[in-house]
């Protein structure tokens, strides 16, 4: 049987909870009022908002596009020159998504982008019977046949892996002789999906302030993206936090989604990207076994939980409007406890013995399991402090 990664589908029942608000009988914030630290919360969710949601969303929208066109201009020009541009469009595009995975909550999960885009692995059968199968590949080549795969093809011929697949080969890039015309119709068309979807989460966030021209393509596309059908984007919906029209009944429950999804991302990199392979569970369960890039797909999975706490991407980060800055108030000890947490397991991550894909039973990764599930674990301790304000 087929195994495949259809992302944590429990995120999806999270994510309405948390889009909801949180209840919890410790927290003593439900109504917003806390004239104490809601100015504080305020510039967090700004910044979270704009300088790590958007900033990050941003560079993926144009990387993806990049994606498309280098795999456009291969289809046209098949040689290893433009291969290896395929490959580092692919990578640049790889890099961003990885960073937004502490920001799964909202529309990555509530329009299943998440496993549309990210399961894996291949399913190499199917993928075969679409290969020969004229008349798919047919559609798939039409001037709309990034929608036709987003429409017709599954989950698992679908975003970053099938296009890994074409693209690379034991963790390089693949000889141009070895890429077939039908497989760079393939490509093409699932690259067109992978953007429109990176589109949408960018639009999503950003409303009206995304790039126009992805605006406009959404819009065209008529792709959701808006809280629940309504008028608010995802931004306006954090930033109206304990406001008429948010689903955040306050703003602490909008620190606290932050947190959470700093923890589940933390949680599926330890136990999940890691752990099933590692443990026997699934040997088949590796992330990006192709370009064989695992271990930096996990290494920015913590990047994205260390932007959103640190308050902003690299370059766009003011630490005063972060969640570092408003624990520092709270309790400075477990706030730099967090910190040390979260530098500790991108530094454990970094020293796995790579490929993981040939070496997920090495001790380096029970170490990096562990060091994921110490993030897990004071993230844990932030959200129960934060729930108790």
């Amino acid at each position: 049987m087929m195994r495949f990664h259809l992302k944590k589908v429990f995120i999806a029942v999270l994510a309405v909870g948390m889009a909801g608000g949180f209840s919890s009988c410790d927290n003593k914030n439900n109504n917003g009022d806390n004239p104490q630290y809601d100015a504080k919360m305020q510039a967090v969710a700004e910044q979270f908002v704009n300088n790590t949601v958007i900033a990050t969303y941003t560079n993926l929208a144009n990387y993806s596009q990049d994606l498309v066109d280098a795999l456009v201009r291969l289809k046209a020009d098949k040689t290893d020159a433009n291969v290896a541009a395929a490959c580092q469009a692919f990578l640049n595009a790889r890099e961003w998504w990885e960073k937004s995975e502490a920001f799964l909550f909202g529309p990555a999960s509530d329009f299943g982008i998440d496993p549309h885009i990210d399961s894996w692995p291949l399913d190499e059968d199917a993928f075969r019977s679409l290969i020969n199968s004229p008349d798919m590949l047919a559609a798939l080549d039409a001037e709309d046949g990034d929608v036709v795969a987003g429409e017709r093809l599954g989950a698992t011929l679908l975003g970053f892996h099938g296009i890994e697949y074409i693209l690379f080969e034991n963790g390089a890039a693949k000889s141009a002789g070895k890429i077939t015309s039908d497989e760079m119709i393939y490509a093409v068309a699932v690259a067109g999906d992978l953007r429109n979807c990176c589109f949408q989460l960018e639009v999503s966030w950003a409303g009206d302030k995304a790039d126009a021209q992805h605006v406009a393509l959404i819009e065209e596309l008529e792709f959701n993206h808006t809280v629940a059908g309504g008028d608010n984007s995802y931004g306006e919906n954090m930033l109206k936090a304990g406001k008429a029209g948010s689903s955040y009944a306050s703003l602490t429950q909008a620190m606290m989604a932050i947190v959470d999804g700093g923890k589940t991302i933390a949680d599926e990199v330890g136990t999940s990207k890691i752990g099933k392979a590692y443990s026997g569970e699934d040997e088949d369960y590796i992330e990006s076994p192709y370009s064989q890039k695992s271990i930096i797909d996990f290494t920015n999975n913590i990047i994205s939980i260390y932007n959103a706490y640190m308050g902003g991407v690299e370059g766009q980060r003011d630490e005063a409007k972060s969640l570092y800055s408003l624990m520092s108030q709270v309790n400075s000890e477990l706030n730099q406890k967090v910190v040390k947490t979260i530098e500790e397991a991108i530094k454990t991550i970094g020293q796995m013995k790579a490929p993981f894909v040939q070496n997920f039973t090495d001790p380096s990764a029970k170490a990096a399991m562990d060091a994921c599930a110490a993030v897990d674990e004071v993230l844990s301790e932030v959200y129960e402090v934060l729930g108790k304000l």
